[in-house]
């Protein structure tokens, strides 16, 4: 069993080939009484520019003389590697289980079910995301949006067109389950070490296919452009779904239904409350995407080694605190661009999206500001019309043709705008507006105050040639499905609420692993047939 070092520094001056020399020099041993190094884990500290390191977590391997005696000094053995060893139940499985949605929750729900033999139905009003990306470039070139198939729906959920950020503050053990499944499945084989990982839309959507064919190879059926219209009970337990296809309506019988469909479908949310579902409106995020120079970032976060290989495109996170609100970045996209989230008919939504190589001339992220119930009409969809009627604003502010509102800092100053060094990267285009027109005074002058800071935290962060499009406004769902301690919905059995649409989840690891969850519990009730 190999002994675990944490912390080994390595300069970006040297390359891997010096960690056994790192490592001895850590354990007190010679050179030559190392057996073997396995990298678990790399970050990157740039935290003084002169002086970047790598920081590296090591499992390495002695004889069992050398291990003993280390651990008897303080050192621990590795943990054994995480399995996942589900119970199962012993009722008989005499109806289907529905999974609702193919983002990462119900995606990994329907897989972990294929993979012990229960034999999902997975339905998905999108499409499959060869199809889907077809219909997100249509309507980023020509403003023709399908409001079934977008950046908020269809296979691979909203993450698929993002950075693909694997990063969680989760502890769950399932989050190594769904690291190690997505490099099996045609991620890079580095996000299993990498400490923020992150995918890239290009690489995403063939992992999210792939996983999805796995799946049906397993036994799982999935059934596109297939939306949930109803939902039937028989006392106060889910009974069955009937569902919208292009041929019509039709029933589908459950036993189980595991809820994961996203936070883009107020249909859904209505739906649920019409059922007697429990929704509470819940706090949330909202504000703007700013775009800089990728160069202006990179020299800010590393100085003269800015151009160093080993680093590519710098991120950032920040912070701040102005009239007793958070404003913080999110999000955030080195070398990407901003594009048009849009899910429906009159309303403007912008996110963040890098591929894989984060290669652009901008880096661009979210700034957002605390958004409470104090600030929303009351009720459980308080939080959902808060967000509509800024989308919309945006909607018309923009033209009216999923043009997006945008400005300058300088602009946001009450300079003027004009687009000089940066180039707004948002299709269909952007259209200069005011931003104070479009967003509520605690939000303009909280990004305002925000931005401002920032620059005296990331220097030239505030500089007057900053983008800024409107509006960011998915960061995380305004309302949460009560669960029980279950995991089901309250009044209804055998309804698993799941992911970021139930208010559970933030990212696409995090909705994985909630899925799993949901899945492990069924299993626990039924036996596959």
């Amino acid at each position: 069993m190999a002994i675990v070092l944490n912390q080994i520094k390595l300069p970006i001056s040297e390359n891997e080939s010096s960690l056994p020399m790192y490592a001895a020099r850590a354990l007190a041993v010679p050179a030559e009484a190392i057996r073997s190094i396995r990298v678990t884990r790399i970050s990157l500290d740039a935290r003084k520019k002169d002086a970047i390191v790598f920081s590296y977590t090591l499992e390495v391997t002695l004889s069992d003389k050398d291990e003993a005696r280390l651990v008897k000094k303080g050192f621990s053995h590795a943990a054994d590697t995480f399995h996942m060893e589900p119970k199962f139940g012993v009722v008989p499985l005499d109806k289907p289980i529905i999974v609702v949605g193919l983002g990462p929750a119900g995606l990994f729900a329907a897989y972990t079910l294929a993979e012990y033999g229960y034999k999902p139905i997975v339905i998905e009003r999108g499409k499959c995301v060869d199809e889907r990306r077809k219909d997100v470039q249509d309507f980023w070139h020509n403003a023709r949006l399908n409001p079934n198939s977008n950046v908020m729906f269809g296979e691979g959920g909203a993450g698929t067109f993002s950075d693909g950020k694997l990063t969680t503050r989760i502890k769950d053990p399932r989050s190594r389950l769904v690291i190690d499944l997505l490099a099996r499945f045609g991620a890079p084989d580095e996000i299993r070490i990498m400490a923020k990982p992150h995918i890239g839309t290009d690489k995403l959507i063939e992992t999210v296919k792939n996983i999805r064919q796995a799946a049906i190879t397993l036994g799982a059926e999935v059934r596109f452009e297939t939306r949930l219209c109803g939902i039937e009970r028989e006392g106060d337990r889910i009974s069955g779904a009937i569902v919208e296809t292009k041929n019509g309506t039709e029933r589908i019988p459950c036993c189980a239904l595991i809820m994961a469909a996203g936070q883009g479908g107020r249909d859904t949310y209505e739906l649920l409350l019409d059922c007697g579902i429990e929704l509470l409106p819940k706090p949330f995020a909202a504000g703007v995407r700013i775009e800089h120079p990728r160069e202006l970032i990179d020299r800010s976060q590393y100085g003269a080694h800015m151009d160093h290989p080993r680093l590519g495109a710098a991120e950032y996170q920040l912070t701040s605190q102005q009239n007793g609100r958070g404003v913080y970045t999110f999000c955030m996209c080195p070398g990407g661009v901003v594009v048009a989230s849009s899910s429906g008919k009159e309303q403007v939504v912008v996110n963040g999206m890098s591929y894989y190589a984060r290669d652009g001339e901008n880096s661009n992220a979210a700034v957002v500001v605390q958004v409470g119930e104090s600030d929303y009409p009351k009720g459980p969809l308080g939080g959902l019309e808060f967000r509509e009627k800024l989308e919309r604003a945006a909607f018309y502010a923009g033209g009216g043709d999923y043009m997006a509102p945008a400005c300058t800092v300088a602009g946001l100053n009450g300079k003027g705008s004009v687009f000089a060094s940066v180039k707004p990267t948002y299709m269909p285009g952007v259209r200069i507006a005011e931003l104070s027109k479009i967003l509520p005074d605690f939000m303009f002058y909280g990004i305002k105050q925000g931005i401002a800071d920032f620059g005296r935290k990331l220097k030239g962060y505030d500089m007057a040639d900053a983008v800024i499009t409107a509006v960011e406004s998915r960061t995380s769902s305004p309302v949460r499905i009560v669960r029980t301690a279950s995991g089901e919905a309250t009044n209804m059995i055998g309804l698993y609420p799941v992911g970021e649409g139930a208010g559970y989840a933030g990212g696409i690891v995090s909705a994985a692993v909630d899925g799993m969850k949901a899945a492990e519990r069924i299993m626990e009730i039924y036996k596959a047939q």
